[in-house]
């Protein structure tokens, strides 16, 4: 930007204006401004401040509130009246006049904050967003100091339940449109919407659609009033009471920066940083409101030692607990060896301590986060393409997204696995033209809301389902069509994969082929937070820190020296899998495990993991609140939640995402000091007893100096085709689910997709099921599974099922996951069918301090469910359909 004075006193030459912009002046200032931008923009670059409601930078202009009226002169003529600056474009020679230098803008600003607050209840002392209101803030600013209104104000019931978690005070209302904007626009939810009239017109949901959306809380936050409230906050506290702190987020690879408000030690709420190369300025609801696990009634907060008489674990002192811990792992190793189980929650420096530990302290290269169905493709393909990388090494960024023509996602849901990579995937479509293609067998709702947004000048079609049975992925990707080939080549274009790839053989290979044969780039997106770090921090059996090959005698030898080790501690063959390591603990081989946080539930066979840690004969847990490992393990070690420790998580990207501690004093220690301080029980020296000092330590180690190793080269294989009464199992997990770090959160739960069982029409008539009648999955080795059915336009012969929603818990029920072949037939049992209260859907009665008077405006209900996403693409409450994301209304099954 090219700012001048506009004295007219300079004697110089006219500055030419540069290509693309045009010339305007802004309360005598002159500036240049690029086309087209609007003049409450140039005026933020200039360091005036136009007061304003309804306008965000990240949403298409409205024009609603009128509060940003300035005098306008175009051509030497002055405008009639003062216009809306956040609707105006800049043109050159424009002269603006905002309400610092003409009379005239200040009295209209005036005069509309006059209206404003003729109905606006004068509640602030109540109000949540007390202190913190930009209505509050430029009533006092830009407001007259009397009022002239004295009739009695509007008043409507409240608070109203709009979803389990958002109350809505209708009064405080200024009709800015900035919640209806962000539901349609950005997270492609429109499921919120202006209804009636004229006095009466007011933010509301359609009839039985309420606002099941994974992106809901970004409307509290930028609410300009306090007429959007959160049902687990409302009334808890005031921004004056309370501590900020700024924090990642610790759910998944999205890397979210957060802003921690919290007093007395604990958390009372967050709110989405503002970050424009990650998320922008937006959080996903299980970012949000998913932090009260760290304050469970079950927390462990002083370490458990299992006593040799009764057989149940004790309370013990911390210099008992690592003395039995060490004495026990010592004789673990010295028999038959230990296996190290991290998890993949971690952040880098707590991961990099337990793979040191396992080097060092253990000797061993049995070490391997991967909590989660893995393969030792997944192993290779992570050693070849991910681990090093980073925005500065060329690693895929979410600019590069946003960049990309085209982006073809395979056994990766962006709205259920990292929702910040869905909004940046449907910002691309919507803004950019960019052509998201998914791999896959249904039309999900993430997979709608990145192949068909609403433009700012109608529907855009932005890319298309590649249909393919469950297991059959690797085939697709080597027989891509035609259109996607094309799009896959041109400079820019992005190639994602998911974790899930990994249950899917030949699928990493034939990725790294697609993307040497169109020169599209890979990017690599995890689903938990700590699943990057981890890799980079060396818990995996065939990777040291930074990526160095444990095969490598040169790279090894060099860590051993900046490790301070003896020559050959570290083994140089590689460990076991996590697999291996549980199949070798069952089976006597191994005679201890070390585990970090990781729940038997989510492994890929429960039932076996269950066998392994009650087969082996030592046992140490470090944990935050009891798992399926606690019953069996002979020490337990307490550690800190997120927010009451330090360190650093990498993101997809492999972005550092670096955070203090949030609330100190609690006496909870990070993962990084206990391994430390039972290394030392264990005559061994880490050096981790802090993340700082760990963090320190990478940085010294660098990346890999070798070379790197083998890409994988797996043939891709065509799945079975399933008999009569069989299907190809299809499964991902729900972003809100069963998992652990969602406890305590009862609201949040409200809005969790329903587990459903999603077949074809052929299908279903083959069976002779007749949706929602629930449907029975049976696996010849006798688990089984009973779910409400679903008529969706996916491939005949499959079967789709969440995760590990409700009782879908695929893992422990079943045994088996995506493209296995399973047994399903019809239930004569009647359909449970979705609960038809909010308060039942959240799990809660209603937060203390609300009022009595609050009551549902809408009721959870299955009639429109289209997709399993309540109410998607049904009417809107105002007489007609929305079709942001919602056009594929026959692919959900309909009423």
């Amino acid at each position: 930007m090219t700012v001048a004075s506009a004295s007219g006193n300079d004697t110089a030459e006219p500055r030419p204006v540069p290509e693309g912009h045009v010339r305007l002046t802004i309360d005598g200032i002159e500036v240049d401004a690029p086309q087209g931008e609007l003049v409450i923009r140039t005026a933020e670059r200039l360091g005036i401040v136009i007061p304003r409601f309804c306008d965000h930078p990240l949403l298409d202009p409205a024009g609603a509130c009128r509060q940003c009226l300035v005098e306008v002169e175009v051509n030497g003529k002055p405008m009639p009246k003062p216009a809306a600056s956040c609707t105006l474009a800049v043109s050159d020679g424009m002269v603006v006049r905002t309400q610092r230098t003409s009379r005239v803008a200040d009295k209209a600003q005036q005069g509309v904050m006059e209206l404003l607050l003729i109905n606006h209840p004068l509640d602030c002392p109540i109000c949540d967003k007390g202190g913190e209101c930009p209505l509050q803030n430029q009533a006092l600013k830009h407001g007259r100091a009397d009022s002239r209104f004295v009739d009695q104000k509007r008043t409507f019931a409240k608070p109203v339940s709009i979803s389990s978690q958002i109350l809505l005070d209708r009064e405080r209302c200024v009709l800015c449109q900035r919640c209806t904007r962000f539901s349609k626009q950005i997270a492609g939810d429109p499921f919120i919407e202006l209804l009636e009239r004229g006095a009466l017109q007011q933010i509301g949901t359609g009839e039985e659609q309420p606002f099941q959306s994974y992106f809901s809380g970004n409307t509290i936050q930028i609410c300009p009033v306090g007429a959007l409230t959160s049902a687990a906050y409302r009334f808890r506290s005031r921004p004056f009471d309370l501590v900020s702190t700024p924090g990642v987020c610790e759910h998944c690879s999205s890397g979210c920066s957060q802003r921690t408000d919290w007093r007395r030690g604990k958390v009372m709420r967050r709110l989405a940083g503002e970050d424009p190369e990650v998320n922008e300025e937006w959080n996903c609801d299980k970012g949000r409101f998913a932090f009260r696990y760290a304050t469970a009634a079950d927390r462990f907060t002083t370490p458990m030692v299992r006593d040799s008489e009764s057989g149940r674990l004790r309370k013990s002192s911390w210099t008992e607990a690592l003395r039995v811990a060490a004495e026990g792992l010592l004789d673990a190793r010295d028999s038959g060896g230990v296996g190290v189980l991290p998890g993949g929650r971690l952040t880098r420096e707590d991961a990099y301590a337990y793979g040191k530990f396992a080097r060092m302290a253990l000797r061993t290269n049995d070490v391997d986060h991967r909590a989660r169905p893995h393969s030792p493709e997944e192993l290779d393909f992570l050693g070849a393409a991910v681990v090093g990388t980073g925005p500065e090494r060329g690693a895929v960024t979410y600019a590069d997204l946003e960049a990309a023509p085209t982006v073809l996602c395979v056994a990766f849901e962006p709205e259920e696995e990292s929702p910040i990579v869905f909004l940046r995937l449907r910002k691309a479509a919507r803004n950019g033209g960019t052509r998201v293609f998914h791999l896959g067998q249904w039309y999900s709702p993430g997979v709608e809301k990145t192949t068909d947004v609403m433009g700012a000048g109608g529907p855009v079609h932005s890319g298309e389902l590649l249909r393919c049975l469950p297991g059959e992925e690797a085939v697709a990707l080597s027989e891509l069509p035609e259109e996607v080939e094309r799009g896959l080549s041109e400079p820019g274009a992005v190639l994602v994969v998911g974790e899930r790839g990994a249950r899917i053989p030949g699928l990493y290979s034939a990725a790294m082929r697609a993307a040497e044969r169109t020169g599209a780039r890979l990017a690599w997106i995890p689903r938990r937070a700590g699943e990057r770090g981890a890799v980079d921090a060396g818990t995996l059996p065939t990777l040291l820190p930074g990526g160095r090959p444990v095969t490598d005698p040169v790279v090894r030898a060099d860590l051993e020296r900046q490790w301070g080790a003896e020559e050959g501690t570290i083994p140089g063959r590689p460990g076991r899998d996590l697999d291996g390591i549980l199949a070798a603990a069952e089976s006597g081989e191994l005679s201890g495990l070390l585990v970090g946080g990781v729940d038997p539930e989510d492994l890929s066979d429960p039932a076996r993991a269950d066998r392994a840690l009650r087969a082996v004969d030592f046992l140490v847990s470090l944990e935050l609140r009891p798992t399926g490992v606690t019953e069996h393990a002979d020490v337990v070690l307490p550690v800190a939640p997120t927010v009451e420790k330090s360190g650093t998580f990498l993101n997809w990207e492999g972005r550092p995402r670096e955070f203090e501690i949030t609330i100190e004093g609690t006496g909870a220690v990070p993962d990084c000091r206990v391994l430390d301080t039972l290394a030392v029980e264990m005559d061994v020296d880490l050096f981790t007893q802090t993340p700082a000092a760990v963090a320190g330590e990478i940085e010294r180690l660098g990346p890999n100096p070798g070379v790197r190793p083998q890409p994988p080269d797996v043939s891709a294989q065509a799945p079975p085709r399933p008999g009569p009464g069989r299907a190809l199992l299809a499964t991902w997990r729900h972003l809100l689910d069963n998992g652990s770090l969602q406890d305590e959160e009862p609201h949040l739960a409200g809005t969790a997709r329903p587990p459903v069982a999603r077949l074809s029409a052929e299908t279903a008539r083959q069976l002779g099921v007749s949706a929602p009648q629930p449907v029975v999955i049976t696996t010849d080795g006798g688990g089984e599974l009973t779910l409400d059915s679903e008529v969706v336009d996916m491939p005949d012969g499959v079967v789709w099922v969440p995760g590990n929603s409700g009782e879908s818990r695929i893992n422990r029920k079943l045994g088996l996951g995506h493209g296995a072949v399973v047994d399903i037939a019809a239930s004569s049992a009647p359909p449970r069918g979705g609960v038809t209260d909010p308060e039942d859907a959240a799990g809660a009665e209603v937060p203390a301090g609300t009022s009595e008077r609050e009551i549902p405006l809408t009721a959870v209900h299955e009639r429109y469910r289209t997709n399993g996403h309540a109410g998607h693409g049904g009417p809107n409450g105002n007489g007609r359909a929305d079709n942001d994301g919602g056009s594929r209304q026959a692919d959900g099954g309909g009423a």
